[in-house]
């Protein structure tokens, strides 16, 4: 998996003087472009459309600081249909624009080429089952919050204790599917899973798809198939670096990708560092790659 990451990328960078056909990068990864996008992003900490433009300007601030072409001419090279739109581009990058670069011969950022490669630390297994499940209702509260990916969670925190008593109790009347419980949901709004990036932060239950939720919010979720894992470890790290590493470890080393969803986590919160039982949720479908085995 991690060689046809790297083909893609190869590809990729071949492509950066013209417009890149992100459907031909995912294939040659055996990938959908929705899995190769949110893949990326979890590997690389950042979203493939802002790499893809520092690796452009990256090569665009030497050419400017060589002096060979006019500065429209290096517009033009990557894709740039007006050195207005190129400045702006360049300027987001490097924080100057070219012409002052290029007259000064200003340091510049430099966004290095990515490669993936497998570290192995220590003996960690992963528990975890697929499971088929049938069309749901999830029913509860949702707020929209950063990504934290180490620590707590401050905004997430501040939603479960802006909950009800009146909420929680309709909750746990509506509960009664696996995942039992209340529970906690993360829809990621696009492809970026750095931290910063904002999700829809859901406290609820999952129900019948026909279920009446009135006074609370709900999400209507699709059957399909899940990657349920089962970790125990000290609140909330354990929990951050299962997610982290599902990612970049279990993907990349199962016939499996993610699919659009709700990640879905049951836990019992206790005090910042105990240890706690925990089980996650993940959409996944089997990746073509292994549907043409």
């Amino acid at each position: 998996m991690l060689e046809r990451l790297n083909q893609a990328l190869d590809h990729l960078e071949a492509c950066l003087d013209r417009e890149v056909d992100m459907a031909e990068v995912a294939r040659i990864a055996a990938v959908s472009e929705y899995h190769f996008r949110r893949l990326f992003s979890t590997l690389a900490g950042m979203p493939l459309p802002v790499y893809v433009r520092r690796r452009r300007m990256t090569l665009a601030g030497a050419e400017v600081l060589a002096g060979e072409l006019t500065l429209l001419d290096v517009a033009v090279r990557y894709g740039y249909g007006s050195g207005e739109a190129f400045a702006r581009a360049f300027r987001s990058v490097h924080g100057i624009g070219p012409g002052e670069a290029r007259r000064t011969g200003a340091v510049l950022t430099a966004q290095p080429r990515m490669s993936f490669r497998v570290v192995v630390e220590g003996n960690t297994t992963m528990r975890y089952r697929i499971v088929e499940k049938e069309a749901f209702r999830l029913v509860g509260r949702k707020a929209r919050v950063p990504l934290v990916h180490e620590g707590v969670n401050a905004a997430a925190a501040a939603h479960v204790e802006s909950l009800d008593e009146q909420a929680v109790v309709r909750m746990k009347e509506l509960a009664g599917r696996e995942p039992e419980g209340i529970l906690s949901a993360a829809v990621h709004l696009s492809d970026s899973r750095e931290e910063g990036a904002e999700v829809d932060y859901w406290i609820g239950v999952v129900t019948g798809p026909d279920a009446a939720v009135e006074e609370l919010d709900a999400l209507d979720v699709p059957a399909g198939t899940w990657a349920v894992f089962d970790n125990h470890g000290p609140y909330p790290n354990a929990l951050q670096e299962l997610w982290r590493d599902v990612f970049t470890q279990w993907f990349p080393s199962n016939p499996y990708a993610s699919r659009p969803g709700p990640e879905l986590l049951r836990t019992q919160p206790v005090e910042i560092g105990a240890e706690t039982d925990s089980q996650l949720w993940i959409p996944v479908e089997r990746s073509s790659a292994s549907a043409g085995a």
